[in-house]
């Protein structure tokens, strides 16, 4: 993945809108996008249907902390969604949501973060390992986002979509 997103924005010659025009590195982005709000969704459904499994702790303070996750992580995850719909149509919305998905994600990171560092979380055993793993996941999903989008971000503003020639 590393490898797609350092070389990405020099090999990216933007062609959107059917699947066969699309560079492989729009391809890839696209189906990172759908894998990582894939991920947010299933996180969110474990912690409803079996919270033994991602929670860290079981005090009300940690679990109000995470309650107030799930609207926010939506967010992300409709920025993600509709960075795959921008990309697709070739609309230079993607670099908008992609950069508004990243930002979110290192807001989220950083606030979970300190929270985890406050009340020791990454010590409370396995489930505090997994949650220094959503840290450290959190914050490379957004930096990877973020680079790419801003490497790429005159590739991506190609807009098809537009009639007029839009002024610079």
């Amino acid at each position: 993945m590393a490898e797609f997103f350092s070389k990405a924005s020099c090999a990216l010659r933007w062609a959107p809108a059917s699947s066969s025009s699309m560079t492989p590195s729009i391809r890839r982005l696209i189906k990172i996008c759908y894998l990582l709000a894939l991920m947010i969704v299933a996180y969110w459904v474990l912690w409803f249907a079996h919270r033994s499994l991602v929670a860290s702790e079981n005090t009300r303070v940690y679990m109000n902390f995470e309650q107030a996750f799930p609207l926010a992580d939506g967010f992300i995850v409709s920025f993600l969604l509709l960075s795959a719909w921008a990309l697709r149509r070739g609309s230079s919305l993607a670099v908008l949501f992609l950069l508004l998905g990243a930002g979110s994600g290192f807001y989220l990171g950083g606030m979970d973060v300190l929270f985890d560092l406050e009340h020791g979380i990454w010590l409370k055993g396995s489930n505090g390992i997994i949650e220094l793993c959503i840290n450290i996941a959190t914050f490379v999903a957004a930096t990877t986002l973020a680079r790419f989008t801003w490497r790429a971000r005159r590739a991506l503003d190609h807009d098809t979509s537009r009639t007029t020639p839009r002024a610079r």
